[in-house]
């Protein structure tokens, strides 16, 4: 599985594609394989994100987890300070950083 991942270029917030549209939620990401770099180019020249790119992906109790502990913490905000971190759907999304 690969996910389609970048930046807003509004807000600069780590957005995740979703299918349809961006979404700053990795539970809302769908698996792109075979179509990232042709929707990457069209998303980025829309000027909707910035330097998107493919990660890969795994289907973990039924929503998407980024392979790569790097993209896992991009997911989910910082570590540093949990006060800013996401708050997504999975109570559970926490105990896959590590």
């Amino acid at each position: 599985m690969r996910l389609l991942t970048g930046n807003d270029l509004k807000t600069g917030a780590v957005t995740w594609w979703t299918g349809a549209e961006w979404s700053i939620h990795i539970e809302d990401a769908a698996d792109v394989t075979g179509g990232e770099e042709e929707i990457a180019r069209r998303e980025e020249s829309a000027r909707r994100v910035n330097v998107p790119y493919a990660v890969d992906a795994d289907i973990h109790d039924g929503s998407p987890r980024p392979s790569h502990i790097k993209e896992r913490v991009r997911a989910l905000g910082p570590t540093v300070r949990p006060d800013l971190t996401l708050k997504p759907a999975d109570p559970e999304i926490g105990n896959w950083v590590i």
